[in-house]
């Protein structure tokens, strides 16, 4: 979370690159316009949230979820959905994909190391769930949610784009040099920075609490079972752009769905290390039912 390294990050070689082509202030003009037409003139083929409801969204997750210990909730977070909506209900969705734990004033990687609070990352103590919005370099965001343990909270580093994804292109393009070339669906939200400019996730959104927020929440995805034995096998890695940290540098308190195409950083020593630890306990388990069979609980 702090000391990133500029080489994790592709940042604009100078400001006027930032400022080429189509500006924020441009196109969230263009987004306030098109949020003031009424959401019943969506026109045939737009596609519109399953999950609009005025009776509510019963997908959304509430305190209950925020509230367990920093590493439990990041691999939590994997497979659910990040919403964003505007003003007249339309909505940018992304599943999470990766995920990073920092752990508190332990963590010497941590904006909290040594439990010291500050204004900038007070976020960090508040209640779990609290939305932690920090800039890096001057122009960037990333997008971090509290949860238990004193200063401890969650990077969302990626997500699979799943709704609004033509918005999305427009907002990421604001903050692209003109001329450049096409950003892939992958591409529009693998990196904690990216993240925030494709949901639009402004810094006024730092100290908001993600299970209440009208403009931004978390849900459930539905094509995931209760059990969420549908998503695919989760990696632990170290975490990325903390190399001056000593031994934090090393922990694998990075995570992220092995083989989702949307990941930021592939760790492939990690990834054989998780498959394998995996295999083992699946052979442990089988071992297990066996005995169990052979000392005559089953059918005769």
């Amino acid at each position: 979370m702090s000391g990133r390294k500029r080489k994790q990050i592709s940042v604009p070689e100078s400001e006027d690159q930032v400022n080429r082509g189509v500006s924020l202030r441009q196109l969230r003009s263009t987004v306030h316009d098109h949020e003031s037409r009424d959401v019943n003139d969506v026109k045939p083929g737009t596609v519109k949230s399953q999950y609009f409801s005025k009776e509510g969204d019963p997908q959304r997750l509430g305190e209950e979820f925020f509230n367990q210990p920093c590493i439990s909730l990041a691999k939590s977070f994997l497979g659910k959905v990040l919403v964003r909506r505007s003003a007249n209900g339309t909505e940018l969705r992304g599943r999470v994909v990766e995920t990073e734990a920092y752990l508190g004033g332990e963590d010497k990687a941590s904006h909290s190391a040594g439990g010291k609070c500050t204004e900038r990352n007070t976020a960090m103590f508040m209640k779990p769930g609290t939305i932690y919005v920090y800039p890096i370099y001057g122009i960037y965001l990333c997008m971090n949610v509290s949860s238990q343990g004193e200063g401890a909270a969650v990077l969302l580093r990626a997500l699979e784009p799943l709704q609004g994804l033509p918005l999305m292109r427009q907002l990421r393009g604001a903050r692209r040099r003109e001329g450049a070339r096409p950003l892939k669906e992958k591409e529009l939200c693998n990196g904690p920075s990216k993240l925030c400019q494709a949901l639009d996730i402004p810094r006024c959104f730092d100290r908001r609490d993600l299970a209440s927020d009208p403009e931004v929440w978390l849900e459930r995805d539905p094509q995931i079972g209760p059990q969420e034995s549908d998503l695919k096998e989760v990696v632990s890695a170290a975490r990325i752009g903390i190399d001056s940290h000593g031994e934090w540098a090393t922990k694998p308190l990075r995570f992220y769905l092995r083989g989702h195409h949307c990941v930021s950083v592939v760790d492939k020593q990690a990834e054989t290390q998780t498959h394998s630890m995996a295999n083992t306990v699946i052979s442990d388990f089988a071992s297990s039912s066996v005995d169990v069979c052979d000392g005559g609980t089953g059918q005769s």
